[in-house]
């Protein structure tokens, strides 16, 4: 006789779980509960989320699916997959050879000067008296309310490529030219005059925000400060102002970027030409106008379109790691 023992059967264990569908059912119960409870916040909120659904979610994701189809705007939109963005990577030129570079230099100029330049005048202003104070806010404010037209209006007598412009009636009258520079319609000038207009019209809401900022910084920190030994008003600033106003600080930074990725229309109304002359002034927004109103590809632009929203999502979360606030803080 064998004196293996008989094989013991296991049982199934018998665990009482709730199914999936009870779950669900308890979850979106327990959600009704909440959004009932506090029904008046969602009734005052309702408003900027229903205004933000329609005009950008809904916006975001109607680009993003017309990016992956070729639509005239006549035709309905027929599926073209991953061509347009193997197109723009590939086999745009004018995409890669002018629009990126000329967009990366325009921002790194415009975006970096304009918020350093934002945060000295804001602090400069605010030492002033609180009489005077809000008129030179307003003086640094006024140019970024100022229209496109308007803007190039002011500044096309400046550069105008004759002797009743500004500069080349200087520069003729000392001699350092012989005849006018056709300073908004030549390729090596354009792109600087777009850079130094952009800046002077840069002051806008982040230009308030560092002012808020800065005026809303405790006084008694500094005079904190000032017994432990700093002396200085750059020390000051570098480590009570800044610190105390990181909030604004990214805010403008943000915008900052934002502007300027955004910019485009600068350079035809300064040229008067589009095309910009040689495509020196072309940019990001100047590639989608092209392709979405003048040539009618709509899915293409849409392609450019989404390009630019993940470039600028991600020099915000950049920009968020530096200035953001730390876990630790």
């Amino acid at each position: 006789m064998s004196n293996e023992a008989p094989p013991v059967i296991q049982q199934p264990l018998s665990v009482d779980r709730p199914r999936l569908s009870e779950k669900f059912g308890c979850r979106l119960s327990h959600l009704k509960q909440e959004v009932w409870k506090f029904r008046l916040s969602y009734l005052f909120v309702a408003p900027f989320l229903i205004v933000f659904t329609l005009f950008v979610i809904v916006p975001v994701i109607t680009g993003i699916g017309l990016s992956f189809t070729y639509f005239n705007s006549i035709e309905f939109p027929k599926w073209a997959g991953w061509m347009n963005y193997q197109n723009l990577f590939s086999q745009d030129v004018i995409f890669l050879k002018h629009v990126v570079p000329n967009s990366f230099k325009f921002a790194l100029f415009v975006g970096p000067i304009g918020y350093v330049l934002a945060f000295v005048l804001a602090w400069l202003i605010a030492q002033l008296p609180s009489t005077i104070r809000v008129w030179y806010a307003l003086a640094m404010y006024a140019p970024s309310l100022t229209g496109g037209i308007a803007m190039v209006v002011v500044w096309q007598v400046m550069f105008t490529g004759d002797r009743t412009g500004y500069i080349n009636s200087f520069l003729l009258k000392w001699g350092f030219i012989d005849q006018p520079v056709l300073f908004t319609i030549d390729k090596d000038y354009l792109m600087i005059i777009m850079i130094i207009v952009s800046i002077w019209s840069s002051m806008g809401l982040g230009f308030l925000a560092i002012l808020a900022g800065i005026l809303n910084v405790d006084k008694q920190l500094y005079e904190a400060a000032r017994i432990d030994g700093i002396r200085s008003r750059l020390q000051e600033i570098w480590y009570i102002t800044i610190p105390m106003m990181k909030p604004q600080m990214l805010f403008a930074a943000v915008m900052a970027i934002v502007g300027t990725l955004k910019a485009g229309g600068i350079g035809t109304q300064l040229s008067g030409m589009n095309p910009t002359p040689d495509y020196s002034g072309q940019l990001f927004m100047n590639h989608i106008d092209d392709f979405g109103f003048t040539r009618l590809e709509l899915g293409y632009a849409s392609a450019v379109s989404i390009v630019l929203l993940i470039v600028t999502i991600l020099l915000s979360r950049f920009l968020w790691m530096l200035l953001g606030p730390k876990e630790d803080e």
